[in-house]
């Protein structure tokens, strides 16, 4: 794992305890903190308060002398030197990474730990984008499933899926849907299935490749199994796979 060779944007805070920082990654904006110096800013202010009380009895000059001698009380600096922010960025830097093809400087979520690259510029773009809609599915599905919905979303997709593929060709071996009229399959080269016009017996209306008319609500007569395997052409003879090749006839 190669560091970052350079910081993220950042900015200095303090909330009471001393000076920290706060580093962004440079595509999402999360951010990362580092660790105020709270020992430290302890140990100052009991040598301040010591100091101060001692010197401040000082006739005349006692308090100038006290506020030059203990310096500025750390709980309400809003700086840090070269030194404290290579420190505050050492505790941080394992959580980015550097992208060499963009040279942002990224957090972990936005970076490709197996290509070496950001998202966006990785090799893997489309495997980890079929990765995050999944994902994005199952957190969809198990929200639907809290709420009672699951069932409902279920038939929803089925009805969704059996829409594309009466308008669509079909796939026989990887189920790949494409225009109409494609002839072979564009992710391994099988001969595709077309789709087929059902029309309503009564009126003649296209059904779209619904169960029952969607002008007149007569049911529609589904088409019989093609003789021929789709993948070699050879006779099926009524079986469900082809007994030459072994495609499922469809």
């Amino acid at each position: 794992m190669s560091e970052p060779s350079r910081m993220p944007r950042y900015d200095v805070r303090n909330d009471g305890v001393g000076p920290y920082a706060a580093f962004y990654c440079d595509k999402c904006e999360r951010e990362y903190r580092s660790q105020p110096d709270i020992t430290n800013t302890i140990t100052k202010d009991i040598g301040r308060q010591a100091a101060g009380d001692f010197l401040r009895r000082i006739p005349l000059f006692g308090s100038a002398v006290a506020d030059n001698v203990t310096g500025e009380d750390p709980r309400y600096i809003i700086t840090l030197t070269p030194q404290q922010l290579d420190k505050a960025w050492g505790q941080v830097k394992q959580y980015f990474r550097e992208c060499p093809t963009c040279l942002q400087t990224l957090c972990l979520s936005d970076f490709d730990e197996k290509s070496g690259f950001c998202q966006d510029d990785s090799p893997r773009g489309a495997e980890i984008a079929q990765a995050q809609a999944e994902q994005a599915a199952g957190i969809a599905k198990g929200i639907a499933n809290v709420f009672g919905l699951g069932g409902a979303i279920k038939q929803a997709t089925e009805a969704a899926q059996r829409a594309a593929s009466a308008t669509t060709a079909r796939c026989p071996n990887d189920g790949t849907l494409a225009p109409p009229g494609t002839k072979f399959c564009p992710e391994c080269g099988t001969g595709m299935i077309q789709p087929t016009v059902s029309r309503c017996s009564k009126c003649g209306a296209d059904a779209r490749g619904a169960k029952f008319c969607p002008e007149c609500g007569t049911k529609i007569e589904q088409a019989p199994a093609p003789a021929k395997c789709p993948a070699c052409g050879a006779d099926a003879k009524g079986a469900k796979f082809c007994p030459e090749c072994g495609t499922k006839i469809v």
